[in-house]
């Protein structure tokens, strides 16, 4: 077990940018909502552009949007990506903002499908990182598959239905009220009046459901399969955050915990498998200090989109269809390239 966590090769970029990057921040990610939670940037609100925030949520918004943004450095940055399909990366956002503006069902509907969207992304983006430490063990990446893809909904997903902020999410279907359709009204206050009962399905069901992973691993391990510690610790630490934060949100900032430890994770993915296609994009190669440089690109692109889409006023629609398509964009292409690179992931 100590020579896994020494190997480098177990690593997807190396030990300690792993650790900081990848590993740590669901952990170091509830430390930060603890202390956010008694501070004045949670408490004090601000006017930012005529809206009243606090330094803590225009944060994590900024930050959130920034992480939504740099996937077109996965798609459209990453010339051999983006020459696998050309069409599917140029025509979808076209064809999307050009919906949204044409009929404001459709801007309501894409708005409401991002936030659930949002859920099973992230789940799917632990079973990513999951599933290279896996392969990068020595492991048949077709063993286990799909008991991890499910593990990873249950422990992201399974918090939000069952717990605190479960109703945060789907209030958001109270926005077809604005296209004149009540049918979706009634979803928040049958979600809310059952969540008891959800939350005992989920409990008893998702019990038995880590007791056969744990018994299926265990018949793995006898079949020959080596067992990963960054995998386990990654899932261990996530479902603890995550059971803490959406289930309980004791703080008072699990949309915060939960978002900010995810867009790191993210920031760190785009950056160490991208850096090199991203310096050929800014013509950087052979630059003095071209790495800093493209560093410094990288992230002020990133927080420069991040402010402008949360100073965006809600009631201009164009404003808010290009957030819409940037974060529906972000969850599509990012799907697809972890499948473009399934031989990597598994």
């Amino acid at each position: 077990m100590l020579d896994a966590l020494k190997d480098s090769k177990r690593y997807i970029v190396g030990p300690l940018y792993d650790w900081l990057l990848f590993l740590l921040p669901p952990l170091w990610a509830l430390g930060v909502g603890l202390w956010v939670s008694d501070s004045d940037s949670a408490n004090s609100p601000i006017v930012f552009w005529g809206q009243n925030e606090t330094v803590a949520a225009l944060t994590i918004g900024v930050i959130i949007h920034a992480h939504l943004f740099i996937v077109f450095f996965r798609s459209h940055g990453n010339k051999t990506v983006f020459e696998t399909y050309p069409r599917r990366f140029v025509l979808a956002p076209l064809l999307l903002f050009a919906g949204m503006m044409a009929n404001d069902l459709i801007l309501v509907s894409v708005s409401v499908v991002a936030t659930f969207w949002d859920v099973y992304h992230s789940g799917a983006q632990t079973f990513g990182f999951a599933r290279i430490y896996d392969a990068k063990s020595g492991n048949d990446p077709k063993v286990g598959r799909r008991l991890d893809f499910w593990l990873n909904q249950l422990l992201y997903a399974g918090p939000i239905v069952a717990g605190a902020v479960m109703l945060d999410h789907f209030e958001d279907l109270l926005e077809f009220e604005d296209v004149g359709i009540t049918f979706f009204s009634t979803v928040p206050i049958w979600m809310e009046g059952n969540q008891g009962i959800l939350a005992w399905v989920l409990v008893v069901g998702g019990s038995l459901f880590l007791a056969f992973y744990v018994f299926m691993q265990w018949r793995f391990v006898k079949q020959g399969h080596r067992v990963s510690p960054q995998k386990i610790f990654l899932l261990v630490a996530t479902g603890f955050c995550s059971i803490y934060a959406w289930g309980f949100n004791s703080w008072g900032e699990a949309f915060l915990i939960m978002n900010l430890f995810h867009a790191v994770q993210y920031f760190g993915l785009v950056w160490g498998m991208e850096r090199k296609s991203m310096m050929q994009l800014f013509r950087l190669e052979n630059a003095v200090a071209g790495k800093a440089i493209c560093w410094f690109l990288f992230l002020g692109l990133a927080v420069g989109y991040g402010y402008f889409a949360q100073a965006i006023d809600g009631s201009i629609k164009g404003l808010l269809a290009v957030s819409l398509v940037v974060s529906i964009m972000h969850f599509w292409y990012d799907g697809f390239i972890w499948s473009v690179r399934r031989r990597q992931i598994g």
